[in-house]
């Protein structure tokens, strides 16, 4: 399997690239800018894009939605995020990113994927009201991507319109940490962590 990380634009986000080999077709989670570094690494593994996920609507994480010619697989609760620049946080940072590109929503519990990748959608509300995280489906490999859900040792903001202290704290205890505690996380922004260490040691969320 490809696992690629790569941070992109002035908040340094995580955008991801999940393939199952070489000479397929590819996941990209969170194009949020750069589309030069992620064309980069599409090609050194000749790869071709087959599916966009958004984990949110924030700009950060949606800048370059429409640089591949996909439809953009977004939860139904941020698809009107990606079409007004004041929830989105463009307009905050002096632009006007509104989707011109088509919008797939996505529910709680769906799969998605493609050739030998396949996700399931954990809808998570807090940072924003369609957050989303999205679990890998492969038997040997216990991977979550979390968006601006959980970071390590943090969680996402909560001062942003449409967003909840207590939904994000419960979206983690009640659907994240369920998952086993050898589940490798991929957050948004910053380093991998696990579930594991996130009930031991994040301090927003430390076991009770």
């Amino acid at each position: 399997m490809i696992l690629e990380r790569i941070s992109v634009g002035a908040f340094q986000a995580n955008c991801y690239i999940i393939a199952s080999g070489k000479n397929t077709q590819a996941v990209i989670i969170d194009p949020g800018d750069e589309e030069e570094k992620i064309q980069r690494v599409l090609a050194r593994y000749t790869l071709n894009p087959g599916l966009i996920v958004n984990t949110h609507g924030h700009i950060d994480h949606i800048g370059s939605n429409g640089a591949f010619g996909l439809p953009v697989h977004i939860h139904r609760k941020d698809l009107e995020v990606l079409k007004d620049s004041r929830l989105n946080l463009s307009a905050m940072l002096g632009s006007d990113h509104k989707a011109n590109y088509k919008m797939l929503p996505l529910e709680d519990k769906q799969a998605i994927g493609v050739e030998g990748v396949q996700m399931q959608v954990i809808h998570t509300p807090g940072h924003t009201a369609g957050g989303i995280c999205l679990l890998l489906k492969k038997p040997k490999d216990k991977i979550l991507f979390s968006g601006d859900t959980l970071f390590y040792h943090g969680v996402g903001r909560t001062d942003f319109p449409g967003a909840s202290d207590s939904q994000i704290l419960r979206s983690i205890k009640e659907r994240l940490f369920t998952l086993p505690d050898d589940t490798q996380v991929y957050p948004g922004h910053g380093p991998s962590t696990t579930i594991g260490d996130e009930k031991a040691n994040n301090p927003f969320l430390g076991e009770e």
